[in-house]
């Protein structure tokens, strides 16, 4: 069962959240509430799976309950809703699952409940990929990887651990990566959306990718970027 909670400033906006979540399968609605301030007492519980709130409040804003929840690595994933567009880039940088557009329909709602039972479901990208290399074979985990690049004939892998090569191509090692954090964000790389910090423009259709854990950065082609904002947020 996904406990979840529900804030939205608008009380029109939260009784209409609460219809078309009421009758799901599955899910149970743990708390409701119209102050930011109250939700956030139930969220110091952390007794949430999964927090949908609107991002513009007075008192503390939706930013600042997701920021609370990333600060101290609580166990509850979070679905944005705004009436602005402008807020999908900074979104990235506190993990959110959804970012949806109002007014939203029951569809769109429920494709992002969706995609969080997809997140939490097991999945094939635990583990390891087998990283091969003239004259030995090395065992990366996954999930440190930051991006993956193609340098001339080799592939570099950034990871949280270091730095490895490997003369396998992008299309080889994406086999390996079977999991939605993992993109081909341009011909030349790979990257994990879990660890995207922001973007910046770097072309005129495409932008730069900053990380944690390092200063490099990776590319994104503007296509390939409105597909993340579609799909993710």
């Amino acid at each position: 069962m996904v406990k979840v909670g529900l804030v939205d400033d608008h009380k029109y906006d939260l009784e209409k959240l609460e219809a078309l979540l009421r009758n799901e399968e599955m899910l149970s609605i743990h708390f409701s509430t119209t102050d930011s301030e109250e939700a956030y007492e139930f969220i110091k519980k952390n007794e949430i799976d999964l927090l949908i709130t609107d991002i513009e409040m007075p008192k503390l804003s939706g930013y600042e309950l997701a920021d609370f929840i990333q600060t101290y690595a609580l166990d509850i994933k979070v679905i944005f809703l705004t009436g602005h567009s402008g807020y999908a880039v900074h979104a990235f940088e506190l993990d959110v699952l959804d970012y949806i557009l109002k007014p939203y329909s029951k569809d769109r709602l429920i494709k992002g409940m969706n995609r969080y039972k997809r997140q939490m479901a097991p999945t094939k990208d635990e583990g390891k990929l087998v990283l091969k290399q003239k004259s030995e074979m090395n065992f990366i985990d996954k999930k440190s990887i930051l991006f993956i690049e193609r340098t001339g004939r080799s592939s570099k892998l950034v990871t949280i651990d270091g730095e490895f090569e490997t003369y396998q191509s992008l299309s080889d090692l994406e086999d390996q990566l079977n999991n939605r954090n993992f993109i081909r964000s341009h011909r030349s790389f790979i990257i994990n959306l879990h660890y995207v910090k922001n973007f910046s423009i770097y072309a005129k259709n495409s932008f730069s990718i900053s990380f944690q854990h390092t200063n490099q950065t990776a590319i994104i082609t503007k296509s390939k970027l409105e597909y993340v904002q579609e799909n993710y947020f």
